[in-house]
């Protein structure tokens, strides 16, 4: 029997769905396809442990899992879910008519609880953007994913609440977030402010003029005259985020995991990488492309600490 189930990947800031076609048929062995990469290889391990210890099973049949489109490079473990579905339905220990409907990804435990996922904005976006009804994922990204207005999404702790709403129509509770009251409510309160700084009137002024006209800054001084206090607080005088960059800035801080429970980032990011870094890290790229430093300081204020000791290359590569 094939069933078919939907999960996304994410190459740089945007996302592709991804098709999880399971096919179970007379014989035996379990054959992945498509390009997966070692997590998700290994996910058959974490899949039968999960299924187990919620009163299913993984059927000793042969097994033909393709994951399309199968050119793309696919990594991470966020497609146990995916596939766990995917196994049930096709052997039918559940009805899940409804399946296609759904984009659903989650990395699975031992237990069948899910951990957080990488990503869940742009997946969100583009599961609206192909016409999806809904995004089912784990609780902890459930908030960053329900900024996406028009898409139905579900935060689930356990596989068995995903089970349980495909086979026996039970209810799941759906994660709302008022995106203009989340954004006004945390625009204000920033975490270092620059009211703080007392005194250094004339580089207080400086600083001012490079935040109003967007102007790179360098600071010259001894150890201890207040160079990195001042740059933490420059991000405090900049104008307010407005909500198309609050999005944008999401969306890349979502990519790379650094959101979690807190939905919409309000305040502008402030990124300091230490003076070792590669012009990878900061620029962006390697073997799978993730955003680098200055991608993570879009929309906010990039410090490099100790200029000097930077290597050129890096330096030269930013420039």
């Amino acid at each position: 029997m094939l069933s078919k189930v939907y999960g996304s990947a994410v190459f740089g800031v945007e996302a592709t769905t991804i098709a999880v076609e399971v096919n179970v048929d007379k014989g035996i062995g379990y054959h992945l396809v498509g390009l997966p990469d070692n997590a998700i290889r290994e996910s058959n391990f974490r899949i039968a442990a999960a299924l187990l210890n919620n009163g299913y099973k993984i059927p000793g049949k042969k097994i033909t899992i393709n994951m399309a489109p199968a050119d793309l490079r696919k990594e991470g473990s966020a497609y146990d879910l995916t596939l766990a579905l995917g196994i049930l339905s096709a052997s039918g220990q559940i009805l899940a008519e409804q399946l296609e409907r759904y984009i659903i990804m989650g990395e699975l435990s031992l237990d069948g609880s899910l951990q957080p996922i990488k990503g869940a904005l742009p997946i969100a976006l583009k599961a609206r953007e192909e016409g999806f009804k809904g995004f089912i994922l784990p609780k902890t990204n459930s908030r960053e994913a329900a900024i996406v207005d028009g898409l139905e999404v579900y935060g689930v702790e356990k596989i068995a609440e995903v089970i349980d709403y495909f086979d026996k129509g039970e209810a799941l509770e759906q994660t709302h977030v008022d995106i203009r009251a989340e954004f006004y409510k945390n625009l204000d309160f920033p975490e270092y402010d620059f009211s703080d700084v007392k005194g250094q009137e004339s580089i207080k002024r400086c600083m001012e003029i490079a935040a109003a006209g967007g102007h790179n800054i360098i600071l010259i001084g001894p150890p201890g005259a207040g160079k990195t206090m001042l740059a933490k607080r420059l991000p405090s005088i900049l104008p307010p985020m407005t909500l198309q960059e609050a999005l944008e800035t999401t969306k890349i801080h979502s990519v790379v995991g650094k959101i979690k429970n807190i939905g919409l980032m309000c305040q502008r990011p402030f990124r300091s990488p230490h003076h070792t870094i590669s012009d990878v890290a900061l620029v962006g790229g390697g073997a799978y492309p993730q955003p680098g430093e200055i991608s993570l300081s879009h929309n906010g204020v990039l410090f490099l600490d100790e200029l000097p000791e930077f290597k050129r290359g890096v330096l030269e590569v930013m420039r």
